[in-house]
């Protein structure tokens, strides 16, 4: 016959399985939770200081247009959410900026520019939210140096 339990002199077992299902399920809780706004974000771009800067809460629809600036070729790279644009292609990027609004009143454009970036490319991206009727257009930038 076999015993299972432990003795009453021994100590007791620790079960690992149960403790492992607790941990996959918070891991699969957070990875769902987790904004797509997040994943979106270049991390190569390194954003200016505005130091009077607020925080915006409104959980809002946002298009993310994120414009890195290429030390190299001396131009910008555009990116809207996380697929690359042509510059040149205004009317097709305000035709999308457009149709992903729809006749959401709240929907806004968040603008992420590296500070190395010209003001001359980054009103490109004004112009495509004003040509697509965006009303609501946020900057990002950091409120200390890092």
């Amino acid at each position: 016959m076999a015993g299972g339990g432990g003795g009453g002199e021994g100590e007791p077992e620790f079960q690992v399985a149960p403790m492992i299902d607790v941990l996959l399920v918070l891991l699969i809780f957070f990875m769902s939770i987790t904004s797509s706004q997040v994943l979106k974000v270049d991390k190569n771009i390194s954003l200016p200081v505005a130091a009077n800067g607020v925080k915006r809460d409104d959980k809002a629809a946002a298009g993310l247009i994120n414009i890195s600036w290429d030390k190299t070729t001396g131009l910008p790279k555009y990116k809207l959410d996380d697929r690359e644009l042509d510059m040149n292609d205004k009317d097709g990027i305000a035709k999308e900026l457009s149709a992903r609004k729809g006749d959401n009143p709240k929907y806004r454009l968040l603008v992420r520019a590296d500070k190395d970036c010209h003001a001359k490319y980054i009103s490109k991206a004004l112009e495509w939210g004003a040509e697509a009727g965006i009303e609501n257009i946020a900057f990002s930038g950091l409120n200390h140096e890092e």
